[in-house]
């Protein structure tokens, strides 16, 4: 197929080591699995990782040594519990944490789709994040409003170097449709320098009705076509979260050390594709 068609190991083969990377999603919902997998396989290092909410794919990214930095708002696996590897790391201090609000990180992200030199907020204000934000971040600034004299957080626009968003259908020129909550899907996708959609269908361009479109092509650099690339999370309207294997994945990671280097060997380094994880995994196509 024709367009911006592309594997996942050559959208994935885009990222260099040290790069701002981006992922959609929430929790168990939407993550770009697959995704994070083949990076983990091709062995990137020194990722910073921009997600508003952390899910699996984060913490898949945290267990497989990628990360340096992560940039975020919070992070969990619902109901199954917290992110085992990322807590670990920032605890052990192997991952710099940069922690923001939900919508003040959402609004870094929508400076940079707007190419704006800064939003104005005032989220975070008396919070002890933005504290702590104040003696290290560089994209955040206590500042003026200038009509009024009132306290305001300028926020610096936040511009990833690669974003990795699931989307339901894309056509082969990169026009793609997300189907229920889209959160901060969006803003990454308009925000990031690369953008690679993993799509469930790829349709011929044309297809889609153009009202329906939640990214537009001239964004997106990469169409990978993988169906239940968010598996084990889930994919509203599609398909739901597989409570065993996220069971199973949560065992392992919090144990960490050889359970957790059992499970990478298993459904991620024992395999060469999205494809192979799922037989490995038993899900039934």
């Amino acid at each position: 197929m024709p367009g911006k068609v592309s594997s996942l190991a050559e959208a994935v083969a885009r990222v260099e080591d040290g790069s701002l990377v981006a992922f959609g999603g929430f929790a168990i919902t939407r993550c770009v699995v697959a995704a994070a997998h083949e990076l983990v396989r091709a062995g990137k290092r020194d990722l910073e990782l921009v997600q508003v909410v952390g899910g699996l794919d984060t913490d898949l990214l945290a267990g497989g040594g990628c990360l340096r930095k992560l940039v975020f708002s919070s992070g969990s696996l619902d109901r199954f519990g917290p992110l085992p590897c990322v807590n670990r790391g920032i605890l052990d201090e192997t991952i710099e944490a940069e922690e923001y609000s939900s919508l003040s990180l959402t609004l870094r992200l929508h400076a940079a789709a707007l190419g704006l030199p800064f939003v104005p907020a005032r989220s975070m204000l008396g919070s002890q994040l933005l504290t702590k934000l104040l003696d290290g971040a560089a994209g955040v600034r206590l500042e003026r409003d200038p009509f009024t004299g009132t306290p305001v957080v300028a926020l610096a626009p936040l511009r990833p170097d690669v974003a990795f968003v699931h989307v339901d259908v894309a056509d082969e020129n990169g026009n793609s449709q997300i189907g229920g909550p889209t959160w901060s899907n969006r803003e990454a996708a308009f925000a990031a320098r690369t953008l690679v959609v993993l799509a469930e269908e790829v349709v011929p361009a044309g297809s889609l009705d153009p009202d329906a479109v939640t990214i537009p092509g001239p964004f997106v650099a990469a169409v990978c076509h993988v169906p239940l690339a968010a598996y084990p999370t889930a994919a509203v309207g599609r398909y739901d979260y597989d409570r065993r294997h996220l069971e199973l994945y949560m065992v392992a990671a919090g144990e960490g050390g050889d359970a957790y280097a059992r499970y990478l060997d298993e459904y991620v380094y024992g395999v060469d594709s999205h494809e192979g994880y799922l037989a490995r995994a038993g899900v039934v196509r």
